[in-house]
Formats: structure tokens, C-alpha cells, sequence
């Protein structure tokens, strides 16, 4: 809980938090000392922060705070994988998942509190929308998991990779992305490389050149269809900016770099999963850097669509990697604990009243 009258330093990057000590009439390296603290060290108290003097100590106490959510609750896949549902002042809980592999150990952030955005196969844009996020709530989510996952003291990380693919569109919330990752980039603050930094959209063609110039780490773009018909159906969004606009811009992007946009396609049975739809994907990203991931539908209650069968989902590998498409199958990861791709739904108020109109039809149905 908030307390009247101090400042949250957690969200605040290199720039804020210089702005800050020197308003106070300090001196702006306090800056990194204090981010070395709260993100290298995972230090919350002032008190504790043993290179800054006493008086400083004493007076960051009186006026600020690192104030993180809540962990409401805290789940572990058979799999290894692990969800917090983290409390937010508000009431509102998000999600947070890590996914462990061999050669890294992969965090996905969340970004708003429920999705803008009324993706047909996705369990969180199900559920409405209520706010975006802040920057501390979302450089919050690795703090907590970091700690949680004890890092080792020696360097290495078990949180190697941060994708922006949690709940919610992160375009959308551009401003407070972006400071956030700048903070996982910056070397006082979690010191990753941009490529270790996935940002997941649907495709917000502005934002997506804007973030080019500002932090541009790897970028991931949900496609899912392959020609414009389709994907109005399973991204409405593709209305606002065609299939054509989004892969000229996402060419863009990555420019002359040897970086790929990476692209994920959701396997729905019967929908998007022919062979002729592989073709046709093949042919739309020719000439374009890309990878394509390739991910098994996870189900979610009330959703009328299917996983593809895995020999479905194998044969349309192929076509890909026949046409020269660098292609991989995702492993589903988290399913038993509803902590997979597109499971995520977190608890909170529905601004939308999206979910109710689903509930109600759902009944409807069924009568």
C-alpha cells in the first residue's frame, strides 16, 4: 500500500530518477547508486543501502519508497514453468510467467491490466480491459521474480530473456513500455541486450516505427492469418492496419541488420491450419528477415476453437521450412497451471463489460 506523500523510485529510469535526487539538491550520480541497489541487488530498503550516508538514507526513507504489488498467488508447473498473480493497489491482479529451458530462462511481462484489444482466440482479450499498467508495475514483475527465483550472487542469471507477451497489448501502452525496458537494458538496472528483449504485437503500425527510434529490441508480431479476410476475424485490429502495411513496416524495422521479425501464428483447427494457408505465408514474407513461431492453440472455457493435431501442425512446419522459412514449433509450457500462451486472464473489473456480453451469449447457447 501507497503511503501519502512519498515518491515510487521503482519505475523510474536513469533519467527520472537523476531528475529526482537533483530537484532534492543532490547530486544526479545518486541515481545509480540507487538503481545498482534496487535492481541489481534487489534492495527495497534504504536503510540497507549501505553506500549512501546516513543522512541521505534517513531522508529517502521519510520521502520515498520502493512499493511493489502484491504476490497473490505463487504456482509451479509440472513442467517447471512458474505464475504469480500479483495484487495491485487497485485490486486488480495480473500475470507473470517464467519459462526455464536449457540454454535460458525466459520471463513474460505483462503490460495492461486485462487487453484493449478483442483478439477471437485469446483467453486475457476475453476478459476486457481495465487500465494500463505504470512502469513500476511493470518493471515490478521482474523484480519480484527475480528475487523469487534467487539469482545467483555470482552474475548469471536464471531470467536471461524478458518478452513483452503477457497480458495486454504493449503498443498500447507505449510510454510506460518503454521506460520499463529501458530499465532492463540500462546497465545500472538489469543490464540485458536488445535482443534478450521481445516486444509481442498485434501490429500498431505507428507505434512500431516510434519504437524503432526510441528502444528498438526484437520484435515479435502476432500474424496468425495470412491474408487480410481471415485475420479481420482473428485479429480486428488488421482492419485498422492490413497485413501489407504491417510486413512493410516490420521490414522497416529491422532494416538492413541481420535481425528477424519474428512471427507468431497460432494453429486453430480447421481455421488457419491448411496446406494452402502455409503456402500462402510463405509467399506474403518473402523478402522479409523472419522467423515464424509456430504455437499449438491453447483452450480456454467458452472459446469455440480447436488445437490443430500434431500432425496437422508438423505438415504445415514442413511447407515453411520447405520455402526457406526459418520455423519452429513452440513447446506448450504451463498449460496444467493455465499459464500457456494466450491462457492468461488475471483477476480484475471490466471496464469493457467484453466479458459479460461473452458470459451472456455463452448462456444464450446453451438455452
Amino acid at each position: 500500500m501507497s503511503v501519502p506523500g512519498k515518491i515510487n523510485l521503482l519505475g523510474l529510469d536513469r533519467e527520472g530518477l537523476e531528475a529526482f535526487f537533483t530537484a532534492r539538491g543532490d547530486k544526479s550520480f545518486r541515481a545509480s547508486q540507487v538503481m545498482k541497489w534496487i535492481y541489481g541487488q534487489g534492495v527495497a530498503d534504504f536503510r540497507a543501502m549501505t553506500n549512501l550516508g546516513k543522512a541521505l538514507r534517513t531522508d529517502l526513507d521519510e520521502c520515498a519508497e520502493v512499493r511493489l504489488p502484491d504476490i497473490a498467488e505463487d504456482q509451479c508447473s509440472d513442467d517447471g514453468s512458474r505464475k504469480w498473480l500479483l495484487r495491485l493497489e487497485d485490486g486488480n491482479c495480473i500475470e507473470t510467467v517464467f519459462i526455464p529451458e536449457a540454454d535460458r530462462g525466459t520471463l513474460c511481462v505483462s503490460s495492461q491490466v486485462g487487453c484493449m484489444l478483442n483478439c477471437s482466440f485469446c483467453s486475457t482479450a476475453q476478459q476486457g480491459f481495465n487500465r494500463n499498467l505504470t512502469a513500476a508495475e511493470i518493471i515490478a514483475q521482474l523484480w519480484i521474480a527475480s528475487r523469487a527465483l534467487d539469482n545467483p550472487p555470482d552474475g548469471s542469471r536464471r531470467i536471461s530473456n524478458v518478452v513483452m507477451m503477457g497480458m495486454g497489448e504493449p503498443l498500447l501502452n507505449y510510454d510506460n513500455v518503454v521506460r520499463a525496458m529501458r530499465l532492463m537494458l540500462d546497465d545500472f538496472g538489469y543490464g540485458l541486450s536488445k535482443r534478450r528483449i521481445t516486444l509481442s504485437t498485434a501490429g500498431i503500425v505507428p507505434a512500431i516505427k516510434k519504437l524503432r527510434e526510441d528502444c528498438d529490441v526484437s520484435l515479435a508480431v502476432s500474424l496468425h492469418a495470412p491474408d487480410d479476410l481471415l485475420r479481420d476475424e482473428l485479429v480486428p485490429l488488421n482492419r485498422k492496419y492490413p497485413i501489407r502495411e504491417l510486413l512493410d513496416t516490420c521490414h522497416e524495422y529491422v532494416g538492413d541488420s541481420r535481425r528477424r521479425v519474428t512471427f507468431e501464428y497460432v494453429l486453430l483447427s480447421g481455421v488457419n491450419d491448411t496446406d494452402g494457408h502455409a503456402r500462402q505465408l510463405a509467399r506474403r514474407l518473402e523478402g522479409i528477415p523472419a522467423k515464424i513461431n509456430l504455437i499449438p492453440f491453447n483452450p480456454f472455457p467458452q472459446t469455440r476453437y480447436r488445437r490443430s493435431p500434431p500432425a496437422r501442425i508438423q505438415r504445415f512446419f514442413e511447407i515453411l521450412n520447405q520455402a526457406g522459412i526459418v520455423t519452429i514449433t513452440r513447446k506448450t509450457r504451463g498449460d496444467d497451471i493455465d499459464a500457456a500462451c494466450g491462457q492468461l486472464a488475471g483477476r480484475f473489473s471490466d471496464r469493457t463489460s467484453r466479458r459479460a456480453r461473452r458470459t451472456a451469449a455463452a448462456q444464450e447457447t446453451r438455452l
